[in-house]
């Protein structure tokens, strides 16, 4: 899936500001490393997750995906996944989709 840059809605920094963007991903994937200000773990089909902020409106994430897990797995991430997105930046899958949109129009 490469780098992206996911905004973070108004006022929703505060909720992962200082350790708490660390644990929200223990929280959703296990195991947390942190280097070199980013956090990094893996999970399920995610082979390898880098998370880090940009000032208080944009969240960078780098992401490699296994190609073939098994369905309960690969639905099992997606759900978290998910969850983890909406909690960090504010915004459920079908508002990041339209922002996306609008963004890649410009």
């Amino acid at each position: 899936m490469g780098t992206n840059r996911y905004d973070i809605k108004r006022g929703h920094f505060k909720s992962i500001e200082g350790g708490k963007l660390e644990e929200l991903m223990k929280e959703t994937f296990g195991t947390v490393e942190s280097k070199d200000e980013k956090l990094i773990t893996d999970y399920g089909a995610i082979k390898h997750l880098e998370v880090w902020t940009e000032g208080k409106t944009g969240l960078w994430i780098d992401i490699e995906m296994d190609d073939s897990p098994d369905d309960k797995v690969a639905m099992d991430t997606i759900s978290r996944w998910n969850k983890f997105l909406q909690t960090a930046t504010g915004f459920n899958a079908k508002e990041r989709s339209k922002r996306a949109k609008a963004k890649a129009k410009d």
